[in-house]
């Protein structure tokens, strides 16, 4: 399921980091201290590799994914 703006704001921090995915490897990463990043996560030659893309909501749902082309 997509994520939408209204569920990343009423999102909670807990006691660890939790992951909210939007699909194609795109989430969102709530951290304990309620930071709230966007993570992007793909495999290069077999091996898992994450890359941070920017805070929400400086960066925002519209700029990070609009979809598959």
């Amino acid at each position: 399921m997509p994520l939408t703006d209204t569920a990343i704001r009423n999102a909670k921090p807990g006691a660890k980091s939790v992951k909210m995915f939007d699909g194609a490897g795109l989430y969102l990463e709530i951290t304990p201290s309620g930071g709230k990043l966007w993570r992007l996560k793909y495999r290069f030659m077999g091996a898992e590799k994450r890359l941070a893309l920017g805070a929400y909501p400086a960066v925002g749902l519209k700029d990070e994914y609009s979809g598959p082309t």
